[in-house]
């Protein structure tokens, strides 16, 4: 195939070389990586615990729930997960992700007074993030090669017992956010080019939560986290290392800027404890990816042109169902499932998201000490191969994300906790 000439004759612009016309490829946005694995007791349940939220990490799940500690608590852990998502192209290729594994730390902190019906915490976790890389002859590196969020949060909270049975909890967040988008340039294969954009930045956010107990046996929770927006400051780059034809080989950094919204989530739930050795939970969780509409990337310099990238992602759904059997005062253990729905179209699919429908199956054991907890989970997740048709092309005629998309997960989590 003949690498297409036309991009490459609209790019050319006296006096430095500023490529406009290759600038104009869009990037694929990878911010919809949502994380809500936050606690190894939580993972082992199927992450349905905004109506028990009864250890530290309440601070993310409902920060109400924290008012049902005592004294000094710590909680630290991490979830570590292998990721392996597989593509097949529509002329029979067949190629895996490179980038399948990941570690995710959280930290939480929580102090109740004795005095006064008020708890205090502090945590610092990963609400968003992970990453893709694609080879490079997957058939769509015009429409993306890798991509990379690292999302930071640290979210103080304080918490209001209003009754023996009613809790209410609120806290800020300040959140920091790197994104990393690479693709290439020209097809069907010259891995000598490619378009970067890279940048950071920080953003305030909000949490508040509520834990009612109406009777014995049942417990209700929800919880609200606000939209961030983002404005991040950086990079984009063009580049091609060798020449072709007439045109020689170059390269264009400049000044760039991008405005990325990632989404609020509302989750609620009920916790039905038959005697107190049950606990059987079902939890909703909306998250409002309505909010990726589009990217645009603003660029400084001579010929720059802004960059729009069409998203017009759909709101979805967590259900999430878990139950905990308590064996003693010391042992437990838990299972739970999660129907996650897809919320990336097939117009404007990324393969550095590659979503879809998926389940998740876990299971958990914990130790509950007088001074010491540990929860370790197991949690596997697939998806039915999803087929991509009509996705757009970066470039008229060029490449696209059409195709098969498989995805497997295995995860294990664990988290220690100490009181004092």
């Amino acid at each position: 195939m003949t690498i297409p000439i036309q991009p490459l004759q609209k790019a050319m612009v006296c006096g430095g070389m500023v490529l406009t016309g290759l600038c104009m490829i869009p990037p694929v946005q990878a911010g919809g990586f949502d994380v809500p694995d936050q606690d190894a007791f939580a993972v082992g349940r199927g992450m349905a615990f905004v109506a028990t939220a009864d250890n530290p990490s309440a601070i993310y799940f409902n920060p109400a729930g924290i008012t049902q500690l005592t004294g000094n608590n710590l909680r630290m852990g991490i979830y570590a997960v292998d990721l392996e998502v597989n593509f097949k192209s529509p002329t029979g290729g067949s190629f895996d992700n490179q980038n399948t594994l990941h570690a995710i730390p959280e930290f939480y902190y929580t102090y109740t007074l004795d005095s006064l019906p008020l708890s205090f915490g502090l945590g610092v976790y990963t609400p968003f993030g992970l990453s893709q890389k694609w080879p490079q002859e997957t058939g769509f590196r015009t429409v993306s090669t890798e991509g990379t969020l690292n999302y930071y949060t640290a979210n103080p909270v304080v918490a209001l017992k209003l009754a023996p049975n009613l809790s209410i909890g609120a806290g800020l967040t300040a959140n920091y956010a790197c994104l990393d988008l690479q693709q290439g340039v020209v097809w069907p294969l010259q891995p000598n080019d490619q378009f970067r954009f890279r940048g950071d930045g920080w953003a305030a956010g909000y949490n508040l939560g509520v834990l009612w107990k109406p009777i014995e046996k049942v417990s209700l929770g929800a919880t609200f986290r606000s939209a961030t927006t983002f404005n991040l400051h950086g990079q984009t780059e063009v580049y091609n290392t060798l020449p072709y034809g007439p045109y020689p080989a170059f390269q264009q950094r400049v000044d760039a800027s991008a405005e990325d919204n990632l989404p609020l989530k509302v989750i609620s739930g009920i916790s039905y404890r038959p005697t107190p050795k049950w606990n059987i939970e079902f939890n909703a969780d909306f998250t409002d990816w309505r909010s990726q509409d589009h990217l645009t990337i603003q660029q400084t310099g001579p010929g720059a042109q802004p960059i729009t990238v069409p998203l017009q992602w759909e709101s979805s759904w967590y259900y999430e169902f878990g139950a905990t059997r308590y064996l003693s005062k010391s042992w437990l253990v838990s299972a739970g499932y999660i129907f996650n729905e897809n919320s990336v179209p097939d117009s404007h699919y990324s393969p550095l998201v590659t979503d879809s429908d998926r389940h998740f199956f876990s299971l958990g054991v914990g130790y509950r000490g007088k001074r010491f907890d540990v929860d370790l989970a197991y949690q596997f997740g697939y998806a039915p191969t999803r087929t991509v048709t009509g996705s757009a092309s970066s470039i008229p005629g060029g490449q696209t994300a059409n195709g098969q998309y498989s995805f497997m997960s295995n995860a294990l989590a664990l988290s220690v906790g100490m009181h004092f």
